[in-house]
């Protein structure tokens, strides 16, 4: 194969379940070509290589670090270098992916340059794997890994073996990806940089949309229009699922005006998937779903949180509009169990109960810390926030100073640095944060390091209480070492 070709072969796809067979005249063939990964150990950059692997792909790669992601990688056959260097590129590369850290100056993307080899951004060549599958992309300011997680698991569980690449390690499928041997291709599609834009999915799946990623948006509007051009590129036969709920899903489903099929789904009647008799029993939920009137049956969630009803619908809408029986999709929401750092339950000591979470915006931080409320009644709830970026933390000062309520006290270690300017980080600071927050009536403490935090919590919690590590950059150390020292303490 040349580097500027793709190898395409008129198979028909054996499809699971009860579906029709599939028709993939140009299916992707990937088997024998090879890939190099510069940043391969991020979870995305990670799972897509890992996915090209099961697809008998050869994979290279490097990153800065060693880490787990790098490691399964070595261990499925990659071979990774740590450290980025021009020699890392082989004579016989035929194609390089690039993470959304790797700067112009990278010396293995140069080297690729001057071979003449293909570039992809990940979020390039995951759009060119969907085209050759019946995509199904799951997009949204908030839940786009947990519902694309869910949506994947519950696919297999119903015996539907769908391919899948996820932001997050899905605990219950073992890895943020898989390859399957059914037609569908379910993908997190992720607005940052508008990178959903390269994904032409033949479902996308709309969960909200909020001002967020202001570094590279001008403004809430420009967000919907992206949200909005991203709906477009469905295919012209395709569905959009959508929050019926959602001013702004709102707005990008008025400016279709009819060009694409969309399903909606929330919690009221004008939606048309929606739950009745909502109840709650030991922090689950518990509910019947109806589409259009009719009632399809009832479920519960393993999942804590009124959020992830919103999530379940949507679950439960796709798969019923790709074919799938609703009593088996919604006879097997409940099992789901949830994807890597989202309100994970790292463990109990001492009477402690230690969480993880993903949250990193003023909307899930409320949604979070509510969750947590419900589930588990604490007797003091305390959450270790890192502000993920100095510009998002600038942007939403106030929102997010007000997040915090549900908290007994909030303790607030330096801003997780990435992709900042010098004027952001002049602008606001952890200690900043910490102040406004207790301006808002919650409690709050700026400790600056990871070591002086877990300090903190071993002198002052006590059994009955709750600790919840939050935010997306490396605040999960916390609730590791916090852990360690409590079992060296028992």
């Amino acid at each position: 194969m040349s580097r500027a070709e793709v190898r395409t072969s008129p198979t028909r796809v054996k499809a699971a379940h009860r579906y029709e067979v599939v028709n993939a005249v140009n299916r992707l063939k990937i088997a024998g070509a090879r890939f190099h990964f510069i940043g391969a150990g991020g979870v995305g950059m990670s799972g897509l290589a890992k996915f090209l692997i099961e697809k008998h792909a050869i994979v290279t790669g490097s990153d800065q670090s060693a880490n787990a992601a790098v490691s399964r990688l070595v261990g499925s056959g990659a071979d990774i270098r740590i450290g980025h260097s021009a020699g890392n590129i082989g004579p016989d590369t035929e194609a390089v992916v690039v993470s959304a850290a790797v700067q112009d100056d990278n010396p293995e993307l140069q080297q690729a340059i001057r071979q003449g080899c293909p570039v992809f951004k990940y979020a390039q060549l995951l759009g060119l794997l969907m085209d050759h599958f019946q995509g199904i992309a799951v997009s949204g300011t908030h839940g786009k890994s947990t519902t694309s997680g869910w949506l994947a698991y519950g696919l297999r569980q119903v015996g539907v073996d769908a391919n899948f690449v996820v932001g997050a390690d899905v605990c219950q499928l073992g890895a943020s990806s898989g390859s399957g041997d059914s037609g569908f291709f379910v993908a997190e599609a992720c607005e940052y940089d508008r990178s959903f834009l390269n994904l032409r999915p033949q479902i996308a799946c709309i969960l909200n949309i909020e001002a967020d990623h202001l570094d590279c948006y001008r403004d809430e509007g420009d967000i919907v229009d992206a949200f909005y051009r991203f709906a477009r590129g469905t295919k012209p036969d395709g569905l959009i699922v959508a929050n019926g709920q959602d001013a702004n899903v709102a707005k990008v489903i008025e400016r279709l005006d009819g060009r694409r099929r969309v399903v909606t789904f929330g919690f009221g009647t004008k939606c048309s998937v929606y739950p009745r008799n909502v109840r709650v029993h030991r922090g689950s939920y518990r509910f019947d779903v109806y589409q259009d009137g009719r009632r399809l049956g009832s479920t519960s969630l393993s999942v804590p949180g009124r959020h992830n009803i919103l999530n379940a619908l949507a679950v439960t809408a796709v798969a019923v509009n790709i074919g799938v029986e609703p009593e088996a999709i919604l006879g097997v929401l409940d099992r789901f169990t949830g994807v890597d750092r989202r309100l994970m339950l790292k463990g109990c000591c001492n009477g402690v109960t230690v969480l993880d979470d993903y949250a990193h915006h003023p909307t899930e931080i409320r949604a979070s810390l509510k969750a947590i409320r419900e589930k588990y009644h604490p007797k003091r709830l305390w959450c270790v926030y890192q502000a993920h970026q100095y510009s998002r933390t600038r942007f939403f000062l106030d929102a997010f100073a007000a997040s915090f309520r549900e908290a007994d006290k909030a303790i607030i270690p330096e801003i997780y640095f990435v992709r900042d300017s010098d004027v952001s980080r002049s602008e606001v600071n952890a200690d900043i944060l910490a102040g406004r927050i207790r301006a808002e009536g919650t409690d709050a403490e700026y400790v600056g390091t990871f070591d002086a935090v877990c300090d903190c919590l071993e002198k002052e919690l006590g059994a009955g209480d709750l600790v919840v590590t939050m935010g997306a950059g490396d605040v999960w150390k916390v609730a590791d070492e916090y852990l360690r020292r409590l079992g060296g303490n028992r």
